[in-house]
């Protein structure tokens, strides 16, 4: 029984890791979405140095290379707010973009 348990251990250790890298993916989405948005609201109101703040807001601090974009166009202010993904914890940066894409109704008022 110890045998075929010492057997498997590598096998249930890579399938946890995976399960850990599919949520850590997942969790990465997440956040670039939800920072896109609340960053597309702000700038929406307050304008383009708001827009870049709320991005930078809802994304902690774990995170490399975060990048937002803020830009008004006509009706729509658009923020995109993009991250490199990890591998399994900080530190491991492979250099893929994560990219969220955010839309909100223009509120500033033209001089």
């Amino acid at each position: 029984m110890a045998f075929e348990f010492v057997g498997m251990l590598p096998f249930i250790l890579l399938i946890v890791v995976a399960v850990w890298q599919c949520v850590l993916i997942g969790y990465a989405y997440s956040l670039v979405g939800n920072a896109a948005d609340e960053a597309a609201r702000e700038g929406a109101v307050h304008g383009d140095a708001a827009c870049d703040a709320a991005g930078r807001k809802y994304i902690s601090g774990g995170w490399d290379n975060v990048t937002v974009n803020c830009t008004p166009s006509g009706n729509l202010y658009k923020a995109t707010v993009s991250m490199n993904l990890r591998v399994l914890f900080r530190g491991f940066d492979i250099g893929v973009p994560i990219t969220g894409h955010g839309g909100s109704l223009n509120e500033l008022e033209e001089d």
